[in-house]
């Protein structure tokens, strides 16, 4: 089986979420999937299972090295680059992926004859119900004065649920430390698969909010880089108007307090019963090979 791994959401490689993709894995069932992820022991691992598109897109299947997912967002774009780059072939518009949560869109952006962003439409968020704040802090080690108390903790998912949690300040951001009891209790309570709190303090100027994202029951302590909890988070900005209005089109870093820097680009706007959800960025090709 050929494969590849790829660093998505950064501005460069070696920086990002890395992530491995393999092609032609039609053959190969769930649990052999699951032993690979967990060989690969990336945040995700991805299988194309066919390089031929059905029923208008590419089957695809996702694992953490401990489950698959329905839906995970640098996965999706880092697919997307692979399938576009090495079984494509050429320039395209806009393909979509198969995957359980349903079919994904992603479109492109090029630079010259260089693909430059990717961006994937992701499903209608739901909210709620309100998590505890209290709780949540106490999850990551913090006390209820770290809070962003203007905003409540809320279970958001755009396929994958997540409790969003508005903190005051990056320095309250830089000490979040996992206490297992505390995080266990909240997922149990609230459903979800992670945390992921962020400030209006980015590090860099250009840049407009700092975020982690925590998620230990599936294998992942902390991620570089969430494009389906950033989502998540884009559609809260807009349903709380947290910068005053019904649409956003910010730059979201992660990854910085790892080693990992990352940056995401979110677009979300409101209009009758929906809020459309798109989250882009780059993917660098690092290495190629052959499992055998």
């Amino acid at each position: 089986m050929p494969f590849y791994i790829v660093d998505v959401f950064g501005e460069s490689r070696y920086t990002g979420n890395q992530l491995a993709v393999f092609r032609k894995a039609g053959s190969l069932t769930g649990l052999e999937m699951q032993a690979i992820a967990k060989e690969m022991n990336f945040s995700e691992t991805t299988f194309v299972r066919t390089d031929k598109e059905t029923e208008g897109g590419f089957d695809v299947r996702i694992f953490t090295p401990t489950e698959e997912l329905p839906f995970a967002g640098h996965p999706t774009l880092g697919t997307a680059y692979v399938i576009i780059q090495e079984i494509l072939s050429r320039p395209v518009k806009k393909l979509v992926l198969n995957m359980q949560v349903g079919k994904i869109p992603v479109t492109t952006h090029y630079r010259g004859k260089k693909l430059d962003l990717l961006w994937m439409q992701q499903k209608q968020p739901t909210f709620g119900p309100e998590a505890d704040a209290g709780g949540a802090a106490s999850a990551l080690t913090l006390s209820s004065a770290d809070l962003d108390e203007r905003f409540p903790a809320e279970v958001v998912s755009t396929g994958i649920p997540f409790v969003i949690l508005p903190l005051k300040s990056r320095e309250a951001v830089k000490r979040c430390r996992v206490n297992t009891e505390g995080y266990e209790e909240l997922m149990k309570s609230s459903s979800s698969k992670g945390i992921l709190v962020f400030c209006p303090e980015p590090y860099e100027r250009k840049n407009d909010f700092n975020a982690r994202m925590f998620a230990p029951g599936v294998g992942v302590t902390e991620d570089p880089a969430t494009g389906s909890a950033n989502g998540c988070l884009a559609a809260y900005l807009v349903k709380h108007r947290y910068l005053g209005k019904p649409a956003v089109n910010v730059r979201v870093e992660q990854g910085y307090e790892i080693g990992r820097p990352s940056l995401l680009h979110l677009r979300a706007s409101e209009r009758p019963g929906v809020i459309d959800v798109r989250v882009g960025g780059k993917v660098a090709m690092v290495a190629m090979g052959e499992f055998v």
